[in-house]
């Protein structure tokens, strides 16, 4: 062969390997180091794998260079002759050898045969891949939130596979609109929700079934919220079928509402339209999370409102009539409205509120009766006046039963004597059931634990402070799951007694303090001063309110 053909030839390598990265859109220094590493890999197949080989490539003028390097080690520290040569005898060679020196020796061009070139556009080509993934995390990792184009590429089983340019995004089943008809070369908008490096590579999730996909969508349609005058506060979906959205304005002068509706409907319309017609119910969020709730359960008419703020819960009251249309169709509108505003909603009819009061009305008086010995009348009388523990009985201020229509002090501290010494009673029966139990003393020191709770710890074969430690909120509260599209709750040990679930995770958090596996500094609140006004005071922003609302 010629030096002009050699030269041809050399020069061409370089011309693909730079077609090549600019193709994939990679640096070229990594396709010209996948072409090095092939050129190593077929010259060790010819001269032996054992050896070490390094192939080097010119940029330039892609001269192929290959060279066999031998480490130089301490003489007992030679564990391969064939990469290795002892100190002792390198000196023979070369007085001038020290170890950790390399003693490289040229090797004659490589001539590529069937088997080599086929393993070396192997190899080439996984290099490419590998550093296309890397190109494409390192583009998109920070364009998590945002809405992108794409072509439809095709559809697997349901995921659809979206050709986004220089990288391929997916749109898994369950973050695809039900019964959307998407096929190979439709143009389609999706929401960036997750880009994760993994074994196979950088993987792109897209949704358009995802909260936030209708918030960017009333970005793009609503001047108003792109700038930031109008937020959105929370946004509730069951994707295809219909919505719920909170909105906030900044301006008092402008109506979040009609702003987001538009003239005619226009621009909920438009996001309308690119949801597959997807009803959106657009509420007014506010700070008052009884009105919010009013407005989050439309078109529902509410009676009343309760909040109950131990158990993040929210009681509300509905006419018989408006009880099937504020639950919706499977529970849809409540289950929205409860999403939207983080509270669990418990739905009831003005009459079924009457019976549960009443019910409870007889419950509190039978245990007054029973406790305080005295009759119907004093005990319904008590029920009456807000009285609902036996415990607010015995400790209230003697004041708050002296004014009592027909209590007089001695009465009142007759019925408070009654009431500690049942307290007491009871308490003692739990403390002995504690100890048959097992549950140790220290138990009882942690801060938050009361003697029902011990009691409730040792029926769970939870007996030391390092069990208490051991536990996670929902082993106290319980938890609720879907199985086979049925929601199950799983009862929590302590749950009948009423913790909110703050409350359990800071009994969690001193009992661990207490068993020494965390120190009490962590448990310290951090003030964040970035959050406070030039007063002290702290700023109110659409972000927090709706935080402070779930709080």
């Amino acid at each position: 062969m010629s030096t002009a053909g050699i030269s041809a030839n050399k020069l061409e390598l370089l011309q693909i390997a730079k077609a090549v990265a600019e193709e994939k859109a990679i640096d070229k220094a990594i396709v010209l180091e996948a072409i090095e590493e092939a050129i190593q890999k077929a010259a060790r197949l010819r001269y032996g794998a054992e050896l070490d080989i390094r192939a080097k490539l010119d940029p330039v003028t892609g001269e192929q260079t290959l060279r066999r390097v031998i480490s130089v080690v301490e003489d007992e520290e030679v564990e391969n002759e064939t990469t290795q040569i002892g100190i002792s005898t390198a000196k023979m060679d070369n007085k001038l050898a020290e170890i950790g020196d390399e003693i490289s020796t040229e090797l004659p061009p490589l001539e590529f045969g069937r088997v080599q070139a086929q393993m070396s556009k192997q190899i080439i080509m996984g290099k490419i891949r590998d550093a296309e993934r890397a190109r494409q995390y390192e583009e998109f990792k920070d364009r998590v939130g945002e809405i992108i184009n794409g072509i439809v590429k095709r559809v697997e089983y349901g995921h659809i596979i979206v050709d986004l340019g220089r990288a391929e995004g997916v749109i898994r089943r369950d973050q695809a609109l039900p019964r959307e008809n998407v096929k190979g070369g439709d143009r389609i908008r999706a929401y960036i929700m997750d880009v994760r490096e993994e074994p196979r590579g950088s993987q792109i999730f897209l949704s358009r079934a995802h909260p936030q996909f209708m918030a960017q969508l009333f970005a793009q349609e609503v001047p108003e919220v792109y700038e930031g005058v109008i937020q959105i506060v929370a946004v509730a979906r069951d994707p295809g079928s219909r919505a719920k959205i909170a909105v906030y304005s900044n301006d008092n002068s402008i109506d979040p509402v009609g702003a987001c509706v538009g003239m005619r409907g226009s621009r909920v319309q438009a996001v309308v339209n690119e949801l597959q017609g997807e009803r959106i119910d657009i509420i007014p969020y506010t700070e008052d999370m009884g009105t919010f709730i009013v407005n989050a359960l439309q078109p529902a008419t509410v009676t009343k409102v309760v909040i109950d703020e131990a158990n993040d819960r929210i009681e509300v009251v509905v006419p018989e009539e408006q009880l099937s249309l504020a639950i919706g169709r499977r529970g849809q509108n409540v289950r929205l409205a409860s999403q939207l505003s983080g509270w669990a909603l418990d739905i009831l009819t003005e009459e079924q509120e009457s019976e549960r009061r009443q019910k409870e009305f007889q419950e509190r008086s039978e245990l007054f009766m029973t406790g305080l010995d005295v009759d119907e009348m004093v005990a319904q009388l008590l029920v009456s006046e807000g009285f609902e523990t036996m415990e607010e009985v015995g400790y209230v201020a003697l004041d708050d039963l002296t004014s009592i229509e027909g209590f007089d002090e001695e009465t009142a501290e007759e019925l408070q004597a009654r009431a500690r010494e049942y307290l007491e009673r009871i308490a003692q029966e739990q403390d002995d059931k504690r100890k048959e139990l097992g549950v140790a003393d220290d138990v009882l020191e942690i801060e938050g634990v009361t003697l029902p709770m011990a009691v409730a710890f040792g029926e769970n074969d939870v007996k030391t402070v390092e069990d208490v430690a051991g536990l996670v909120p929902d082993d106290l509260n319980g938890y609720t799951e879907m199985k086979d599209g049925e929601r199950i709750h799983e009862d929590g040990m302590i749950e009948h007694l009423g913790l909110s679930n703050q409350e359990a995770t800071d009994l969690i958090m001193q009992a661990r303090v207490k068993a020494g596996w965390i120190d009490a500094s962590a448990l310290e609140p951090e003030t964040d001063e970035a959050e406070l006004d030039e007063d002290g005071n702290p700023v109110i922003t659409a972000d927090n309110l709706f935080e402070s609302a779930e709080g």
